[in-house]
């Protein structure tokens, strides 16, 4: 079966892997079957791929795809880019986005909020309106 990652797309991979001194050596490969959902299939192939970098103990588990070399792939680039994140000293592009996608939704409900304390004034006014005038 041909290899559907490119060979481009992998000796970059292999470039990066060299330049941040990752060997086949200081890595242990497994591959266990996937969770969640997906049916019956899931449960039967070995699909999903974990990988743990022993000289720093960072571990990736990657399950993007159906096939385990694409997982083999993506588990490799994810592993590289969490030990770049440790060797820059900064916050890895992912954790910065899902900083910024909670960040969004903190201010959307913050207006929605608004929007339904302004609706209920609106309501209690034109409910005010309804009642007999008071007799004092």
């Amino acid at each position: 079966m041909q290899n559907p990652v490119s060979t481009d797309k992998l000796q970059d991979l292999e470039r990066r892997m060299t330049a941040l001194g990752i060997t086949d050596d200081t890595l242990v490969e497994r591959f266990v079957r996937g969770s969640g959902s997906g049916g019956q299939k899931i449960n039967k192939t070995s699909s999903c791929v974990f990988l743990k970098h022993l000289t720093s103990g960072v571990v990736v588990k990657c399950q993007a795809t159906r096939s385990r070399e694409m997982n083999r792939f993506h588990a490799r680039r994810e592993l590289c880019e969490e030990l770049e994140a440790v060797r820059d000293g900064k916050e890895s592009a992912r954790v910065q986005e899902m900083e910024k996608v909670r960040r969004q939704k903190r201010r959307r409900s913050r207006r929605s909020k608004q929007r339904s304390v302004a609706d209920k004034r609106l309501l209690s006014g034109k409910k005010a309106l309804r009642r007999p005038p008071s007799a004092e």
